[in-house]
Order: structure tokens, then sequence, then C-alpha cells
């Protein structure tokens, strides 16, 4: 057996279809060591997911491997029947998919999904796989495993279904889990959670890891070793720490600079948020749900803050704080139980009717899924002109010429126009969100997670554009997000939410240097790519006294 968990060698991944045939994957070598980490690391399309496949012997059925070896321990992998296939997933490859809502059923509680694993290796102990599920339940930090086996996954956070998998993953203890984007869905707390128990389970067992991801912080973190993947081909390879300190490839550069975690602060040239006039004005805000047989739930409570023209505020906090539901409010889609909202000194709980319709000509929202806030039968350019047409706004030449503005606006061809969403990548589908609630020439925009979806390089993209577009165009925006890296880029102001509670607000700057309050800390504490960056500037300042 050689020094290697996983050996890949000259891997060359093809899809065949109606086009053509299409290299994903093109002469791919890497290592993954007991014990290790390897990140995979690169773009949307770089072929990261794709290798992924390979290993585990569930390439779709246009793929196929070309060329290559890869082999764990001494048994090469490809070549191997399907029903010799499953008998190595799960028991000595596990996977941790990106998306756990998708990757549990639905009608299956989640005491049985783990379960299932056990039985497809043909174990028919009824007890005893009860007693390994709640058992993996516990280790995975599940509190309460009895219960929660009996639940379905819709009842479970995103976090929690994410442990659901990685228990699933780990029960026939595999030499090597493949971990494809398996926190990308997550908020930063949550995502150092699972990925702390992943490197838990590793020193432990001496399981090896292949990290896919595309955020470079999170490798900086997590790796050994890293392989930086672009249109296919390796472009960079070698102990993380050499790689992330030392980069000889330009895209690898590129990436460290997109990385949020890892970047400066974007220089913006706004308003000053502590002297211009406010244009948002939230005071008291409380916004409480019924429930049958319940108390009502309280999902925002006496939260306050104030946003000055042609700025930013960021609502930043974890999946439940309360974020969506303020954004929502201040947009006029939900109306307060108690408290005021003064938009341009509108008072917008006040509205109904006409006026709170054209009250939201005023301020539009931008989704984190533009593929789901976009009409999949509807072409982009009738996309970004149906808020014209609902508002009755110009004839139909006038509307055609102002989609064509919109979409140069957003740097998109407007021969783009003619297609539908399915046909755009996702960072072309969000600029095309962007436009659409650009069109009606709001004075506020309400950004929910608009970037999380994205990998780092589109994600700094659509940062520089809404850069761009607040400086030309004088808004101001809400900016929603779990990600205190990104809001320390793009805001001005901040408001950290918990539960519901505004525990803090201010100047990015203040709150970043000098938070006050231990949730805060905490957030902080999680953005990736921390440890990274210490070391660097560590290392800087010896540097500096040498």
């Amino acid at each position: 057996m050689t020094g290697s968990l996983l050996d890949i060698r000259g891997v060359t991944v093809d899809y065949v279809t109606d086009r053509g045939r299409h290299t994903a994957v093109r002469d791919v070598s890497l290592t993954v060591g007991p014990g290790r980490v390897t990140a995979l690391v690169g773009e949307s399309g770089s072929g990261k997911s794709t290798l992924g496949q390979a290993v585990l012997g569930l390439l779709p059925s246009a793929a196929r491997v070309a060329s290559g070896s890869i082999r764990l321990g001494d048994l090469e992998l490809l070549g191997l029947s399907e029903r010799r296939l499953r008998t190595l997933r799960g028991a000595r490859i596990g996977l941790v998919p990106q998306d756990p809502t998708g990757s549990l059923n639905p009608v299956r509680t989640v005491g049985a999904s783990i379960a299932e694993t056990f039985r497809v290796h043909g174990d028919r102990d009824h007890a005893k796989i009860r007693r390994r599920v709640l058992e993996l339940l516990e280790r995975v930090g599940i509190d309460d495993p009895a219960t929660r086996a009996r639940q379905f996954p819709h009842e479970l956070s995103g976090g929690m279904k994410q442990r659901v998998l990685i228990a699933s993953a780990i029960a026939l203890e595999p030499d090597l889990i493949v971990a494809d984007e398996p926190t990308s869905a997550l908020d930063v707390t949550v995502q150092k959670t699972v990925l702390d128990l992943i490197d838990n389970l590793r020193r432990e067992s001496g399981t090896g890891v292949l990290l896919i991801t595309h955020d470079l912080a999170v490798a900086a973190d997590r790796a050994d070793d890293v392989v930086v993947l672009r249109g296919g081909t390796v472009q960079e390879t070698g102990r993380a720490a050499d790689v992330l300190a030392h980069p000889t490839a330009d895209y690898t550069r590129t990436l460290l600079a997109d990385a949020p975690s890892l970047s400066s602060v974007v220089e913006r040239r706004v308003p000053d948020a502590t002297t211009a006039r406010p244009l948002i004005e939230v005071e008291g805000l409380r916004r409480e749900y019924a429930r049958r047989g319940a108390e009502p739930f309280v999902a925002v409570d006496d939260v306050s803050f104030t946003v000055a023209a042609g700025t930013t505020h960021a609502l930043v906090g974890e999946s439940g704080s309360g974020k969506t539901t303020t954004g929502r409010a201040i947009a006029g889609f939900q109306r307060p139980t108690a408290g005021t909202v003064r938009v341009d000194g509108i008072d917008v709980t006040a509205l109904s009717g006409r006026g709170l319709r054209d009250y939201r000509r005023t301020v539009q929202l931008v989704y984190q899924n533009p593929l789901a806030s976009l009409d999949p039968r509807q072409r982009v350019g009738r996309a970004i002109e149906e808020p014209l047409r609902n508002f009755g706004l110009g004839d139909a030449s006038a509307r055609q010429q102002r989609v064509r503005h919109q979409l140069e606006q957003v740097a998109l061809d407007p021969a783009l126009a003619s297609r539908y969403p399915a046909e755009l990548s996702g960072g072309q589908r969000q600029r095309v969100a962007i436009a659409r609630a650009l069109v009606l020439d709001p004075r506020v925009v309400v950004l929910d997670e608009a970037v999380s979806a994205l990998d780092v390089t589109v994600q700094a993209q659509i940062l520089r554009l809404l850069a761009r577009l607040q400086e030309e165009l004088g808004l101001t925006y809400l900016f929603i997000s779990h990600d205190l890296a990104v809001v320390r880029q793009i805001a001005d102001t901040v408001s950290v939410l918990r539960r519901g509670r505004q525990v803090e607000t201010g100047p990015v700057e203040c709150v970043f240097s000098d938070p006050r309050s231990d949730d805060t800390r905490r957030l902080l504490a999680a953005i990736p790519g921390t440890a990274y960056n210490d070391e660097t500037a560590h290392g800087a300042e010896t540097e500096a006294t040498r």
C-alpha cells in the first residue's frame, strides 16, 4: 500500500452531448493522506465536483473518465463494476454533499435515513442499528438524539440537517470523506461548527478528507494541502500554507484577492454615514407570528436603527435572527406588530392600497437565489421590463430602450435579453435581478443574501458592481447577510441581530474592531480565514522588526 489514502493521477473527464465533446477535467493529479485534508479549490465550473463524482463512481451518464487512475489505497477504482462500487460507498468512502435539504428524503425520518446506510451494507440487526443511529447523532453534536431521530428533515435547521449527513457519511467509519461544498449554504457560526466536527472526526479516526470548496478562506483554515483548479486544469498545488502565503499562479492570486475574509476593505466614496441625513428610520420594530395553541412567535423584537442616504447598512446574524423579516418590513411586504418604519419621511407602517403600491417603486428587493426569483419561462428582457408594464410606464419602444440601458448598466450584453434565466450563469442571473430591481429608479435596494450563493470571484464582481451603482446613482442599500467578511467590504454601518433582538449597532469599523456583545465576538471569530490573517499579520510584523 502507498503512503497516500487517495491517489489521483492524470485524470481526464469528458462529457459527450449533442453539441459534441467537452472536457471538464484535464490531466488532474492529487493525493489525500490519512488524517489529512486536501482542499480542491476553484470557481463554479472549474471541475471540482466532477472530480469528486469520479472518485465516488457517481458521474452522470454523459460523462466518462477518458484517462488516468484513481486509487484508494492499493485498489484501483476506475473500471470497477457498479455493484463493487456500492460496497465501497459508505464503507470506505463517505460523502457529505452541499445541499442537506435536497439530499435527505423528505418523507423519511432522519433516523431512518441514517439507518439505511447500515441496511444497504447488509446489517439486519434492528436494535443494534437503532443504538448506532443514536450514537452517531450524539457524536455529531445533535441534542436529544432519540427525539431528533423521529423527526423529518423539514423539522431541523440547515446546520442540523448537515450534521445528519455527516452522521450518515461516518456511520461505517470510512477511510475517506468527500466533502463537496459542505458548508456553503450555512451561516458562519454553523459553518464553523460543521467544519470543526469534520476536523475532530479526522483527528479521532485518521480519516482523510477531500474538501471541495470555492472559498480559499475555508481552505486556509482547514486544509493541509491545496489544489487550485480553473477550467478543469490544475493551476497550482502544494502545502496550504505555502500556496496561500506565496501563490505562484495569477489565478490563485485573484482568488485570494476576491476572498472577502482574506482581502482588504473595499474603498467606497459615499456620504458619511454619521452626518448625512437619514433616509431610513426604524424605531422599536416588532413582528409576531400567531401560533395555534401557543404564545405568538416573536421574530423581531424592539429593533431600531437609521440609514443615511447613499450609504449601506448591514443586518447580520445567524439564520433565524430576524434579518429578512426586518428587511421585508422596510420594503412594505410585512406590516409590523409594533414600531415604525419611515423611508424618506414616509411612514411605511401606515400605508395601504394605492399608497403602498406606489411606495414599492421607492424600495426594491434582490433575493439570494435569482433562478428562483426569475420566471424560468420568461425571457430576460421581458423579466426586466415587467415592473415598467405593471406601473404603466412608457410605451413598448421606450420600455425596450430602458431594458437595454439596464443591461448595460449592470455590465451585461443587451443581446442577453432574448435568453432564458437557465441559459445564464449564476453571476449573470444575479446581475439581471439587480437590473430588474433598478428599472423603476428606486431610492433604496434591500439585498437579502444577494451574494451568498455565488463563488468568491463572481461574488467580488457583484460587490464591485453594487459599489459602482451606489456611487453613480446615489442608492441606499440595506444589505442582509450572515457573512461578516462581506459586510466588512461593503457596509458603512451594521446592526447585529440574534434571535430577533438587536445586540449591537454602529459604524462597521467600530463594531468590528471593538465589539461590545459576546454574540458579535462569536460571529467575528467564526469568519473563515481569520487564523490565516492573524498569522500573515504576525509574519509581516516579524519581517518589519528584523
